[in-house]
C-alpha cells in the first residue's frame, strides 16, 4: 500500500513539472482560427509587450462575464500598456460552432482561437475555465488566475502594468 501511494505521488510530481508554470514559455500546440484554418501557439507574439491568454468556453457564464468586463476597457488597456488579449475557447467540435456566434454577438475585439482537442489547455495545465495567464514581453508565463469574480479584471490590469514596469508579480 505504501509503495503504491509513493509511486502515485512520484508520478504526480513528475507530471506537474511537465506543465506550464511561472517562467515557462508558451507551449506548442495547434489551434483553429475562427475561419477554420490552423495556427500554432508559437506564433503568439506582441512586439515585446505583454499578452493575456484567457481560456473560456461558450457554456461558461463566468468566462463570458470576464471577457465582457475586459472588453469594456480593452481599448484603453491597449493604449496604456500595448497588451494583447488572446481568447482560447476549449469548446469541442460539437459546440465550437457557437464560438463564432458568441464572439460576433459580444463584439469582442480579441484574437480568438479554438482548442477543440484541448491540447493547448492540457499543455498550459488548465483544469477549469475561466483560466487567465499573463505572458511577459519575452514570452514567459508570469502570472495565472483560475475563476472569475467581478473586479478580477482590475487586478489583471494592475498586473499587466506591473509587467510593463518590470515588477515581479505575486499570485
Amino acid at each position: 500500500m505504501k509503495k503504491t501511494i509513493l509511486t502515485t505521488l512520484f508520478i504526480a510530481l513528475i507530471s506537474l513539472t511537465a506543465f506550464a508554470g511561472d517562467g515557462d514559455k508558451i507551449p506548442t500546440a495547434t489551434l483553429k482560427k475562427l475561419d477554420g484554418s490552423k495556427i500554432s501557439s508559437t506564433t503568439f507574439t506582441n512586439n515585446g509587450k505583454p499578452i493575456i491568454i484567457s481560456f473560456w468556453a461558450t457554456w461558461c457564464k463566468p468566462c463570458k462575464k470576464e471577457l465582457d468586463a475586459i472588453a469594456e476597457n480593452y481599448t484603453d488597456w491597449q493604449k496604456e500598456t500595448g497588451v494583447k488579449l488572446i481568447a482560447i475557447s476549449i469548446d469541442d467540435a460539437r459546440s465550437s460552432g457557437k464560438v463564432v456566434t458568441d464572439v460576433k454577438s459580444k463584439g469582442w475585439e480579441y484574437e480568438v482561437y479554438i482548442d477543440e482537442n484541448q491540447d493547448f489547455k492540457r499543455a498550459m495545465n488548465v483544469n477549469n475555465v475561466p483560466h487567465t495567464f499573463i505572458i511577459d514581453g519575452t514570452g514567459k508565463i508570469v502570472w495565472s488566475h483560475n475563476s472569475y469574480t467581478e473586479g478580477d479584471e482590475e487586478k489583471l490590469h494592475e498586473n499587466v502594468k506591473k509587467v510593463i514596469n518590470g515588477e515581479k508579480l505575486t499570485h
